[in-house]
């Protein structure tokens, strides 16, 4: 049985490395030719233009797929950042869309619909997180047990891009449990960050924030269940927006957690620029995502709240500068700072939240949030791994210590507490293991006082927004999680209080301004925070993208998306340079 599985995992893994290496090969030539002169401008022009030449017939949908596929194969070439190479596909829908006179049911399509070329996202390239179903395509999440399970039809978030002109031409690698800010997996491999090959562009969303930052794509679909589109966003200098749940659908994907609802994971919108996120979420929300998926709640785009927020004088911003777990590093504060400086310049009221105004015990929410997502004690994402298989070694740390004997456990957790005085990591271990349906029913409880609780007090601070570090380091190394995996607080709470949060990029780590000072101890600090400190090095990780997180409540994907671009404007010349995509090399 045994062997049978192990056998099973490499030729999974043999076969789809080597399935994917065939479909490049054979790509015609000219993807693998120079960016012309045409290309860069469509590289660089934002896709409400783009969308608005192919309507009227100045740019054809195959000029634009062949500028984004040739920057696709390099960025996979230098990160590893594709699964599904879906371009042949993608040239042959165009074609077919051209040429078809069948008339189109918006929201009714065939098996696996042609896109509209009259849509709102006419003739756009869309990159896809290898969890969303394309017909036709597997979607593996990078489990070898889910090779060779293509389905026939475009799952439902499919077919809703394909009615609005999109073109999915490629899938984008992740970790199989969907719970890592890393994104590798045998069956794939590792993603590695564009800028430092040794590092992490993130995750669970992390190939796809490492081929928008090098230009792969302009837009793209991902997850979110504790930081999974942001963390990857702030790691690889893009933008995300992660929705409340029923604002952007979530039908037709696979998960690696089916049934787990105590922290809801979200489908939610991540571009290589703010103007496309916003145009790209705003039309999404427009076209009526209710009609293909019943978890969307029939809510229209409220356009008046945009305009309100967009042309408020005077903002009163909450400035969250920890979360009482692990303080921001040097790189993640002057980040902040830099962004409440510039909101000040402006006007704006800055509230920290900090003794009187701060904000309901996160710690509290975090040992809530990370019993909920694990209730299960890891049982359900290891039931799909074949013999030999590897986990993450973050959620290889997670399955083990649910795994442990309740003595065991309880022995730690007293040697942590009482030995080592660190209360906050005990008390993240004190109650890991699975729950039973009245201990999840209690937490669920726990769950909305604690929202309730953030409800009131923001009621009573009448914040606009908050502002915070989206984690407490810069992108960390390869296989930095079996450390640093708990340190998730700044994106993990907003997921269980269901808010709406954006990552827009900010500056660059500096070797000098981003050092720790020398008189920096790690052994005073707890656990969680010694995970992520120890990878720290300024020096290291000089030159890697560092973001800010735009919070508003929830439901408020208008607000946040406005306050995302006021604070943008507010940082004038100092905004944070894209990585210009027609200047990346051609690694051997």
């Amino acid at each position: 049985m045994f062997l049978a599985g192990y056998l099973r995992h490499k030729a999974a893994c043999w076969h789809k490395q080597n399935e994917r290496k065939e479909r490049i090969a054979a790509l015609p030539d000219v993807l693998r030719g120079p960016i012309t002169v045409p290309e860069k401008a469509i590289i660089h022009a934002p896709i409400e233009y783009l969308v608005s030449k192919v309507h009227n017939g100045t740019i054809q949908p195959q000029n634009i797929l062949k500028a984004y596929s040739k920057i696709a194969l390099r960025a996979h070439q230098r990160t590893n950042c594709l699964t599904e190479i879906m371009i042949p596909s993608a040239e042959e829908w165009i074609a077919s869309a051209q040429q078809s006179a069948q008339q189109r049911v918006r929201g009714q399509p065939g098996v696996n619909p042609l896109p509209n070329l009259h849509g709102p996202l006419a003739g756009i390239p869309v990159s896809l997180k290898d969890t969303i179903v394309v017909g036709g395509y597997d979607t593996t999440l990078g489990y070898s047990a889910f090779a060779g399970n293509a389905q026939e039809k475009d799952g439902a978030m499919v077919r809703m891009l394909k009615d609005m002109g999109a073109i999915p031409h490629v899938k984008t690698n992740c970790p199989i449990t969907l719970l890592s800010f890393e994104s590798g997996n045998d069956l794939w491999g590792a993603t590695n960050h564009p800028l430092k090959r040794k590092y992490s562009p993130g995750g669970s969303t992390g190939g796809e924030s490492a081929l928008l930052a090098m230009g792969g794509s302009r837009i793209g679909v991902g997850s979110d269940v504790a930081g999974s589109v942001r963390l990857p966003a702030h790691w690889g200098g893009c933008y995300a927006l992660r929705c409340s749940t029923g604002r952007w659908p979530k039908a037709g994907i696979k998960t690696s957690m089916p049934g787990q609802e105590g922290v809801p994971s979200v489908y939610s919108p991540m571009a290589r620029t703010l103007g496309d996120l916003r145009y790209f979420t705003r039309e999404v929300i427009k076209f009526g995502p209710w009609r293909y998926d019943t978890t969307v709640h029939p809510l229209e785009w409220r356009g008046k709240m945009e305009e309100e927020f967009e042309k408020k004088k005077k903002l009163k911003v909450g400035v969250l500068w920890s979360d009482g777990v692990v303080d921001p590093s040097p790189a993640c504060k002057r980040a902040l700072k830099m962004v409440v400086e510039a909101l000040e310049a402006q006007g704006h009221e800055i509230v920290n939240l900090e003794g009187d105004n701060a904000p309901p015990d996160m710690y509290e929410g975090l040992k809530t949030a990370s019993l909920l997502l694990n209730a299960d004690g890891g049982k359900m994402f290891d039931s799909f791994r074949l013999w030999g298989e590897r986990l993450d070694s973050g959620a290889a740390q997670i399955r083990f210590m649910a795994g442990l004997w309740n003595p065991f456990r309880y022995a730690y957790h007293a040697w942590v507490k009482y030995i080592r005085k660190d209360e906050i990591w005990a008390g993240l271990i004190r109650n890991w293991r699975p729950q039973s349906a009245l201990e999840n029913w209690k937490l669920v409880g726990q769950r909305e006082a604690y929202r309730a609780r953030w409800f009131e007090w923001w009621n009573q601070k009448g914040l606009d927004v908050i502002i915070t570090p989206p984690n407490a380091t810069p992108a960390l190394p390869l296989g930095a999680m079996k450390d640093a995996v708990s340190s998730c607080g700044y994106t993990f709470m907003f997921n269980l209080l269901d808010y709406t949060a954006g990552v827009l990029p900010i500056t660059h780590v500096d070797a000098e301004l981003d050092a720790l000072p020398k008189n920096f101890n790690i052994k005073k600090l707890n656990g969680v925070a010694q995970g992520a400190y120890k990878y720290y090095d300024a020096k290291e990780m000089d030159g890697l993208p560092v973001g800010v997180q735009v919070v508003g409540r929830r439901l408020e994907e208008e607000k946040v998306l406005a306050v995302m671009q006021r604070v943008e404007d507010a940082l004038g010349e100092n905004k944070y340079k894209i990585m210009e995509p027609e200047e990346t090399e051609v690694l051997s």
